[in-house]
């Protein structure tokens, strides 16, 4: 075979010019460019107000960004989980019929889960469904024993990195992953919890002492798994007094700005009733919205999260989300 140096030349050329053209997508691709979504709870003084993607500003790790829509979740969008605490005295008890009536403060179409937290684990009682009255009725008391929630910390860890799906221990749904994956459309997750927050693996409830590694970790998890985590605090009768309220409220209130939830009930007194809370987080996630944003996964993948601030130029407009959001994140009961 005879070989044209000249025409050998060409080719090399041709190919180092190659990459210039790859297509955009390409490119971005290469550079970590990712659809973003977060949950945004958009709370108005006035009913008529309707954010607007042009409304909010955004950052991404102090860096301006743009949303590029903002769409209203409807309650078929949403999954909702209620997390109790199995060792909360059984004086809870007074609550059953509010902790029964939990699902029917929920909009039709929106999925329901309801679990106990348990050594370090979640007893489902309730997999995700919509039959909210079916739901109702399978709440049971807290079994009461004094630790056997170990830590409702590793608890909601351990949930959020292993959200029900099919092939699950928790539902029969159809495997999900971080992005939605082969279960097909994610929904936008929710979840509640109702515990003294106490965290008995940090060593100390000392006022001095206030940096859980393990409460940190979990509003992590579910900062990556694009879960807002709010709580209701319930105290356990006469642990460790005053110190172990004080702990434990703190940490709640930890990882609900963290993800971006509330804290419903703050102080050293269980509430007479927890109905009120529970209709006040059901009005939450229907003022609830879906940002949309590109975002830079970086040298850091998708698996690394990104500080996240927003504004309104909407006057009186509050505006709630978490604190980070992983790139890649998609709150797809939007759509």
């Amino acid at each position: 075979m005879v070989t044209n140096p000249s025409f050998n030349a060409m080719l090399v050329s041709a190919s180092l010019l190659l990459p210039i053209f790859l297509p955009v997508a390409a490119v971005a691709q290469t550079e970590g460019v990712v659809s973003t979504q977060t949950l945004v709870r958009a709370d108005a003084k006035h009913e008529n107000v309707i954010p607007n993607a042009t409304a909010i500003t955004l950052q991404l790790n102090g860096k301006s960004a743009q949303l590029t829509s903002l769409t209203q979740l409807p309650p078929s969008g949403a999954q909702v989980a209620l997390l109790i605490d199995d060792g909360l005295s059984r004086s809870a008890g007074v609550q059953l019929n509010d902790l029964k009536n939990f699902a029917n403060d929920l909009p039709p179409g929106t999925e329901v889960f309801i679990g106990y937290m348990r050594n370090g684990g979640i007893d489902a009682v309730v997999p995700f469904t919509t039959d909210h009255e079916s739901a109702a009725a399978k709440v049971r008391l807290p079994i009461g024993a004094p630790g056997i929630s170990a830590s409702p910390y590793f608890c909601l860890s351990d949930f959020v990195k292993h959200w029900p799906g099919e092939g699950s221990a928790f539902a029969d749904r159809g495997p999900v992953d971080l992005d939605g994956g082969a279960a097909g459309p994610k929904k936008a997750r929710f979840v509640i919890l109702l515990t003294n927050g106490v965290d008995p693996y940090n060593g100390s409830t000392s006022v001095l002492n206030q940096d859980s590694p393990y409460v940190e970790a979990a509003a992590t998890d579910a900062q990556r798994a694009g879960v807002q985590v709010s709580a209701i605090y319930y105290s356990d009768a006469g642990f460790r007094g005053g110190r172990g309220s004080f702990s434990g409220q703190s940490y709640l209130q930890q990882v609900a700005d963290a993800t971006g939830g509330v804290l419903y009930n703050e102080g050293p007194i269980n509430p007479v009733s927890l109905q009120p809370y529970f209709q006040e987080f059901a009005h939450d996630i229907s003022e609830t919205y879906v940002a949309t944003f590109n975002a830079d996964a970086g040298a850091g993948g998708h698996d690394h999260l990104l500080r996240l601030k927003m504004s309104s130029t909407v006057p009186k407009l509050k505006l709630r989300y978490p604190a980070e959001v992983r790139p890649g994140n998609q709150e797809s009961g939007a759509q």
